[in-house]
């Protein structure tokens, strides 16, 4: 062991680099996420980018780096479970926005190619405590999307309504929120993004009918394509009304391997996409679900997880009349399994663990709160074996905060991404210390060369 601890403060000022050194995190209450629970005073080691040990009685390696955390929560990273972070920055200007794309059907747009690392929000979601994220598409046309449940969703810029929106969006994917690393992405073609209620009737003349009839119609040619990929190779058998390429991004789908994540809100609306999921034989996950708490008993039943915004309040639409704080608590209640987004600004992930605390304040257990931030969102997108929880093997995500994590004045002192720290640095604290006012009181620019 190193003759010297370093203190918290020394190790939230560590450049972002790799240790080539065992990491011991000691006297810390760590919120595992997992059935270990929460333990008063533990240590957790990690090594190689993921988690070798943890527990109250652990073994620290010869040359481990000490972190004293003094008492301090550890939890896992964040999980964003929905996002367009990275894609998408100025929701105004269309060049700087890659999370939609053109074409009546989307299926096979894939984010990837315009994940920007450099992105200023990714910064400032890594020092909210986020480490992973999932980037779900939008419909819309390429180079003009637009946020799910937006009044500007299936419009141009003028208002007008597009010549062909779309219903699928495109094809979710994983990143990790790690400085200095061009390569984000650690997971691909996690699912599919569908759009239905309101949005799915726009794409479809305005009627939820026919927006489901359509659904159907490319669900059926997918799975003929999928039985008969020889007849299609040669040019035979029935017209399809969707691209290769399409077909091909859905073929995972119709077949139950990939989640189907849809957005929609009414209960209605819910109960029609349930239906649809078991006649398909459908994996699907549910994002917005406003009104989810009032067919609870139904997901339940159906053992569909749900995505929602627990500070979601007032209704923004029709087909969200029956909005409720309580939504968490009681779709919780019913055995249904609940991730927490942040805002309607999907940029905005600094409000994940506010909303989970909403929840905690209306109802939701607080354990429950902490995994649908964390473990649920992994569970959703297949990626549970190696993130959203404190668990030996998975890969060292882990966030040390100075207080409660779920409280809105707390904030993290330091975060590790597969076992690298992090810089606790982002465009707005450095933008911060540059007009930071001198001992006059007058601000200066503090200029670098």
């Amino acid at each position: 062991m190193k003759p010297v601890a370093l203190v918290l403060a020394l190790a939230v000022s560590a450049p972002a680099l790799a240790s080539a050194d065992p990491i011991a995190i000691i006297n810390a209450k760590i919120e595992t996420v997992s059935p270990t629970g929460t333990l008063a005073s533990a240590t957790l080691v990690m090594d190689n980018g993921k988690i070798v040990a943890v527990g109250p009685s652990v073994a620290i390696p010869k040359g481990a780096n000490i972190i004293d955390a003094k008492g301090a929560v550890v939890t896992p990273g964040l999980v964003a479970a929905t996002t367009s972070l990275g894609i998408s920055e100025i929701e105004q200007v269309p060049s700087t926005r890659d999370d939609g794309a053109g074409g009546q059907i989307g299926a096979a747009f894939n984010p990837a190619a315009g994940v920007n690392p450099d992105a200023p929000t990714i910064a400032l979601a890594r020092l909210n405590g986020v480490t992973r994220a999932f980037l779900t598409p939008v419909a819309g046309r390429s180079g003009n999307g637009a946020h799910a449940h937006d009044d500007s969703a299936f419009q141009t810029a003028g208002g007008h309504e597009q010549d062909d929106p779309t219903l699928f969006a495109g094809q979710s994917i994983g990143i990790r929120l790690s400085a200095n690393s061009p390569d984000l992405i650690f997971k691909t073609n996690a699912g599919m993004v569908l759009e239905f209620g309101e949005s799915a009737a726009a794409a479809a003349g305005g009627s939820r009918g026919a927006s489901l009839i359509i659904l159907k119609r490319v669900l059926a040619d997918v799975r003929h394509f999928a039985a008969n990929r020889a007849l299609y190779d040669k040019g035979e058998g029935r017209e399809l009304m969707v691209s290769r390429l399409d077909l091909e991004a859905l073929v995972p789908v119709v077949q139950g391997k990939s989640p189907l994540l849809i957005r929609v809100s009414s209960a209605n609306d819910i109960r029609q996409v349930l239906k649809l999921a078991k006649e398909e034989n459908l994996s699907i996950v549910l994002e917005g679900a406003e009104e989810g708490w009032r067919v609870a008993s139904e997901l339940a039943a159906a053992r569909v997880p749900v995505i929602i915004d627990a500070q979601a309040a007032l209704p923004a639409s029709f087909e969200t009349l029956g909005t409720h704080l309580r939504n968490a608590q009681i779709l919780y209640q019913a055995g249904v399994q609940v991730s927490i987004m942040g805002s309607r600004d999907y940029n905005n992930l600094r409000q994940s663990r506010m909303n989970a605390g909403t929840a905690v304040a209306h109802g939701l257990p607080y354990q429950a709160a902490l995994a649908a931030i964390t473990l649920n969102p992994a569970k959703i997108w297949g990626a549970e074996k190696e993130i959203g929880s404190i668990e030996v093997g998975k890969a060292a995500d882990v966030v040390i905060w100075s207080g409660d994590p779920l409280e809105g004045q707390s904030y993290p002192t330091a975060v590790y991404i597969a076992g690298q720290s992090q810089p606790m640095t982002s465009r707005s604290t450095e933008l911060a210390a540059r007009y930071k006012p001198s001992a006059d009181g007058i601000a200066r620019p503090a200029y670098r060369n």
